[in-house]
C-alpha cells in the first residue's frame, strides 16, 4: 500500500482510510483464530481489486475481495491470503470478518487436499455460477471450524450460497473501478490451484497440524450427513 501510494496509483484519500479500517481486518484474523484454534496463514492487503470472467471477451464479471494463494519461497511451502484493499475501505466489519473467515476455510482445503495429494486435477468451472456450488462443495463445514456464534451468523448470511453484498460491489464500482485505481484481471479458469507432482513431494507438513485438519473433515462429514437427512 504504501508502494502503491508513493507511485501514485493509491490516492492519500484512500491510502488513509484503508490504513485507518486495517485493525479491523486484524481484529478478524485474531478472532478466526480464537474461534477455531489454529493460527491464521500470512495475510497481506493488496492495493487492488481482482475482477474475474469467464473469458477475456465476457462482459460477466464478478470481483474477488480476498484469496488464498499457495507459493514456495525458500523451497518452502507457505500459504498467502491476500486481500484486496477495497474491502478494508469499504466493507462492513462483519463483511470483512465473514470473507477473512471463508479464505481461512480455504487454506484449511489446500492444506487437506496437499496432504493427500490431491491438487493435480482440480476442476475447472465454466461460469461463476458455476464455481460458487464448486467452492462451496470443497469447504469445511464453518460450524466444525469455528466456535464463534456471532461469526457463524456472519458466514452464514453472507455465503448462502456464494458471497454477494450488492452494497459493497456498489461501492468498490464506484470509489475504485470506475476512478480507475488499481485493478487485476484474470479469467475464471486462472484462479486453481496448480502444483506439480514434484513440487507436492517437497512439502513438509506439521504431523499435529495434519491431526487437527483430520478431526476437522470428520466433523464436517457428521455436520452434512445430518444436513441431509
Amino acid at each position: 500500500m504504501k508502494e502503491a501510494r508513493l507511485k501514485g496509483l493509491i490516492p492519500d484519500d484512500v491510502y488513509d482510510l484503508v490504513v485507518k479500517r486495517f485493525p479491523i481486518a486484524v481484529e478478524g484474523i485474531n478472532r478466526i483464530e480464537k474461534a477455531s484454534g489454529i493460527r491464521y496463514p500470512t495475510a497481506y492487503v493488496d492495493p487492488a481489486i481482482v475482477i474475474s470472467s469467464p473469458n477475456p471477451n465476457s462482459y460477466e464479471f464478478g470481483i474477488l475481495f480476498a484469496r488464498t494463494i499457495p507459493v514456495f519461497f525458500d523451497d518452502k511451502f507457505h500459504v498467502v491470503i491476500q486481500i484486496s484493499a477495497p474491502l478494508v475501505a469499504y466493507g462492513l466489519k462483519g463483511t470483512i470478518h465473514a470473507i477473512l473467515a471463508h479464505e481461512f476455510l480455504h487454506f484449511l482445503e489446500l492444506t487437506r487436499k496437499i496432504s493427500k495429494m490431491d491438487l493435480l486435477s482440480d476442476e475447472i468451472t465454466g461460469n461463476l455460477f458455476e464455481s460458487v456450488y464448486a467452492d462451496e462443495g470443497r469447504l469445511f463445514e464453518p460450524k466444525a471450524v469455528f466456535k464463534d456464534r456471532t461469526l457463524l451468523d456472519h458466514i452464514t448470511k453472507r455465503f448462502p450460497a456464494g458471497f454477494r453484498d450488492y452494497k459493497l460491489e456498489d461501492k468498490v464500482m464506484k470509489f475504485w473501478i470506475e476512478k480507475n485505481l488499481p485493478k487485476i484481471n484474470i479469467s475464471l479458469d486462472a484462479n486453481t490451484v496448480k502444483l506439480s507432482a514434484e513440487s507436492l513431494a517437497k512439502i513438509k507438513l506439521d504431523p499435529v497440524f495434519l491431526q487437527r485438519i483430520a478431526q476437522l473433515e470428520q466433523k464436517s462429514a457428521k455436520i452434512r450427513t445430518k444436513k441431509l437427512y
